[in-house]
């Protein structure tokens, strides 16, 4: 009787002391120093706070799609090898790597808005870093000589157009070698890039674990799954506008002042890679300062944690007080995520997702221009909208089923499994959905044989790649020196290279021995097609995990913990799958 009563006391204690509770109004103000007011107070809400989050996280990640956008490009400017960027792109893996889990956990109570807004602040440096080598290094040689402004200048331009590219025909000198470009790309912007990489991950690891728990914390766990699945929907939009950035920013000439004398279709085009960030940097400033507005705990939450503590008291619930931050305490929080066995085999299940999904996503602009014959803007734009509709779908519809149903942890775990088994057999059949090569002096086998019979005594070991078309569309070859061209022709502003050794060997019957700039046309639109099709059913099944995998991790772990289970989560991710995946694949790609 006297238990029974004292649980009808503190139930009218819930009831009648809704609209009485006192909370602290400096942890539950809106603003920043003179930024206050009840304007800003009436945005302290979760629906405010759900669609800034989700809209700072969809430039966020649009900025790493824009990255991966524009690889190809950068790698064509600064001369940057695949393996190379590979180790790049794992900067800010490497600064998650080593603080993401401290500063979670000294973050995790702290102003945590304020602590996303200065992590945001670092993304913003790092969009100004990545541009900054075009400022300093300019345009590069390759895409000055291909303006008009530039044969203007040196008052050369025909002497230019046929003299210049006998440096890629085919010549017997010995001295060859010498008149041929043996450049290699500078240290220094490389250096750069990594640098800015490495600041983004320390913006990187304070949004996601930050930002999540504080979700968690200010919002009802009824309604955690519906909004979470709302804010990652307006992140999923990142990417595809990203690459749809990086789309119409490479279809603009790397140096817009001047004027290019090809088109975006010629191989040596080089895109305006630079412009994006300048544009990502400014919305990401507007959005964090913003962000940092928010309040240490939202009104509605802080009233029902303060009623929590007050009907503990009169219910003679004793509440343990949190340690102050410490360092034997952080020791002592590591050691009891480590034996959560529920955290460490749902981080280990996503270690191996994104050991092939990471390289996968990086690369893919660059198998698509390889792999189905699309410029570097086309691929952009298509890896970052295809699948959007699915993928959105996805999540929405999975957040509204948890909401309405509640499944078990264990069939949420369940599921996750099932979308791994359909992830790998996706991507195992982009294996069979290859478009067939046409003829390429350069393919036998199966492996690249850049020197041929009829090209031996050319010397063209040192000839950039600058691919060209035998007359009867059937071959392509390196460059005009590879197709053992001796002469260069300029008919209506277009170059013909003829006399090349390896046309007349190869296509006796053609009667014809000239090749003409660029690869030969590949129709392969039907197996490309395919393919998208696999990207959105993958993009759809993916996304129907992404709130179940959030679930099981906030919801096993105790609630001081949820900040430093994501870094944790976040740290051994980056240890075994980031950092690793990018450099291997890179290796592999060559």
């Amino acid at each position: 009787m006297n238990g029974q009563s004292k649980g009808e006391e503190a139930s009218c204690f819930l009831k009648t002391t809704q609209h009485q509770i006192s909370i602290d109004a400096e942890e539950t103000a809106c603003g920043l120093w003179c930024f206050k007011g009840p304007i800003l107070q009436k945005f302290a809400n979760k629906k405010a706070y759900v669609i800034l989050y989700g809209l700072l996280g969809c430039v966020f990640s649009a900025s790493f799609a824009y990255f991966n956008g524009t690889i190809t490009t950068l790698e064509k400017r600064f001369k940057i090898p695949s393996r190379t960027t590979g180790i790049i792109s794992i900067g800010n893996d490497l600064s998650q790597l080593l603080m993401c889990v401290i500063l979670s956990y000294y973050t995790g109570r702290a102003h945590r808005p304020r602590w996303m807004a200065l992590g945001m602040y670092t993304v913003v440096l790092f969009c100004f870093l990545t541009a900054l080598p075009h400022f300093l290094y300019g345009a590069g040689a390759d895409a000055l000589f291909l303006t008009e402004e530039f044969q203007v200048t040196a008052n050369t331009s025909i002497n230019v157009l046929l003299n210049t590219p006998k440096k890629n025909l085919c010549t017997n000198e010995t001295s060859k070698e010498s008149l041929c470009e043996n450049e290699s790309g500078s240290y220094s912007p490389q250096l750069i890039l990594f640098a800015a990489q490495f600041i983004s991950g320390i913006g990187g690891s304070l949004y996601y674990t930050l930002g999540v728990s504080y979700m968690d914390d200010n919002i009802k766990r009824s309604k955690t799954p519906a909004l979470f699945s709302f804010s990652y929907f307006i992140r999923m939009l990142g990417p595809a506008i990203g690459h749809g950035l990086a789309s119409i920013c490479l279809k603009i000439y790397i140096a817009p002042t001047l004027t290019p004398m090809i088109d975006n279709t010629d191989p040596r085009w080089l895109g305006a890679w630079w412009l994006g960030w300048i544009i990502l940097a400014f919305i990401l400033l507007i959005f964090a300062s913003l962000l940092a507005l928010f309040p240490k705990t939202l009104p509605r939450a802080a009233i029902r944690k303060e009623v929590k503590r007050q009907a503990s008291k009169i219910g003679n619930v004793t509440t343990e007080l949190e340690p102050l931050p410490s360092l034997k305490d952080m020791i002592k929080t590591f050691k009891r995520l480590s034996s959560n066995k529920t955290l460490m085999l749902n981080n280990f299940a996503a270690i191996f997702y994104f050991l092939g999904y990471m390289p996968y996503w990086i690369f893919l602009p660059k198998y698509i221009e390889t792999q189905y014959k699309q410029s570097a803007s086309i691929s952009s734009l298509i890896t970052g909208s295809a699948g959007l509709i699915f993928s959105a779908i996805g999540i929405l519809l999975s957040g509204i089923i948890i909401s309405k149903f509640k499944p078990r942890a264990r069939y949420l775990a369940a599921w996750n499994v099932v979308v791994g088994a359909i992830s790998v057999l996706g991507i195992i059949s982009y294996a069979f959905l290859g478009c067939s090569n046409n003829e390429s002096s350069f393919f036998s086998n199966g492996e690249i044989s850049t020197v041929t019979e009829c090209s031996s005594n050319c010397h063209c070991n040192f000839v950039k790649y600058n691919p060209v078309c035998s007359s009867d569309g059937t071959t392509t070859f390196v460059s005009a020196c590879h197709a053992g061209c001796k002469k260069v022709m300029n008919i209506n502003e277009s170059e013909i290279f003829t006399e090349c050794s390896c046309v007349t060997n190869d296509n006796i019957s053609v009667g014809v021995d000239f090749v003409v700039p660029g690869s030969c046309p590949v129709d392969c639109l039907s197996q490309f097609y395919i393919f998208l099709g696999v990207v959105c059913m993958l993009k759809f099944s993916g996304a129907t995990g992404r709130a179940a995998n959030f679930l099981v991790t906030v919801r096993c772990v105790e609630e001081k913990d949820k900040s430093v289970a994501m870094g944790f989560g976040l740290m051994l991710m980056s240890l075994c799958a980031f950092v690793p995946s990018p450099i291997l694949f890179g290796i592999i790609m060559g």
